[in-house]
């Protein structure tokens, strides 16, 4: 059986209609799916009687010099993708059919969740993350949403928009996973050459650093990050954009690692933007 295709809310809210007495989970992804995102898929599909993916390429997220127009897009193999992983639904909306326009009425998440990280070099973007997200869990109105926590700025905000305007759904972050040699899966891994592949193994590496340091009981977060940023100095390739150790929940920096704190990290490798992070303790 074809896996059904919904391009328009329309639509799938009227397939939905006749199955909101089953629990309902959902995947919302940018599409070229990888291993990272079957990971949430198989979850969804374990932990619900129906399972749903979203594919859409959200313009309201890319600044004017990102890579919109080449970000990688397969939507015959990822229907492949979602259909052998037992997807009952996928919802492919297009910009119209989500209402995409000067007008739109826009999420605006916490000023201080979105100034620091990715959010201090990509004005805009989580707006338009959260503009979208919101969009698409009032369309599928799910009992549960599943994100990938290599994404863990995006992550942190959802959870509170969800819980500011009282969402009736679970979020669920679900483990990164990474390739043998540490990075991070991601669609815009397949911007790399092999040799780029290589070199941005140091990102987990170097992040593994600061908690080698944590486990012999270092609490200075200068101490920390500069561990991080020697191990970094070993592949010139990498660009560093940022490096910070910040609270998991509001994202603020922090000085001292009293608690688990998130260590994240964003750079450059061959011209292509690569985020990480690590929860510390």
């Amino acid at each position: 059986m074809n896996l059904p295709l919904f391009t328009t809310p329309n639509e799938l809210s009227h397939y939905l209609q006749s199955h909101r007495s089953q629990s309902i989970g959902f995947v919302p992804t940018m599409g070229a799916l990888h291993l990272g995102h079957q990971s949430l898929i198989d979850r969804a599909r374990r932990e619900n009687t129906l399972a749903i993916v979203s594919i859409f390429v959200n313009p309201l997220q890319f600044g004017a010099n990102e890579d919109l127009d080449r970000y990688p897009r397969q939507l015959e193999i990822d229907r492949v993708i979602c259909e052998t992983a037992g997807i009952d639904a996928l919802f492919v909306p297009t910009p119209v059919s989500m209402g995409i326009n000067n007008t739109l009425t826009q999420v605006i998440p916490p000023p201080m969740m979105m100034s620091g990280l990715c959010g201090a070099t990509r004005a805009g973007h989580f707006q338009g993350v959260a503009t979208i997200v919101t969009k698409l869990l009032n369309i599928v109105q799910p009992d549960r949403a599943y994100f990938g926590e290599k994404d863990a700025q995006q992550l942190a905000i959802i959870r509170r928009i969800v819980a500011d305007l009282n969402f009736p759904v679970d979020i669920i972050g679900c483990p990164t996973l990474r390739a043998d040699s540490g990075l991070a899966h991601s669609s815009r891994n397949q911007y790399l050459s092999p040799t780029g592949r290589s070199q941005a193994a140091i990102i987990y590496h170097s992040l593994q650093q600061a908690q080698k340091l944590a486990d012999l009981r270092e609490v200075n977060t200068e101490k920390l990050l500069a561990a991080v940023t020697t191990a970094l100095s070993t592949v010139p390739a990498f660009q560093l954009e940022y490096l910070a150790i910040v609270d998991p929940q509001t994202l603020q920096p922090i000085d001292k690692l009293n608690e688990p704190a998130l260590l994240a990290i964003a750079g450059r490798i061959e011209n292509t933007r690569l985020i990480d992070n690590i929860i510390i303790s």
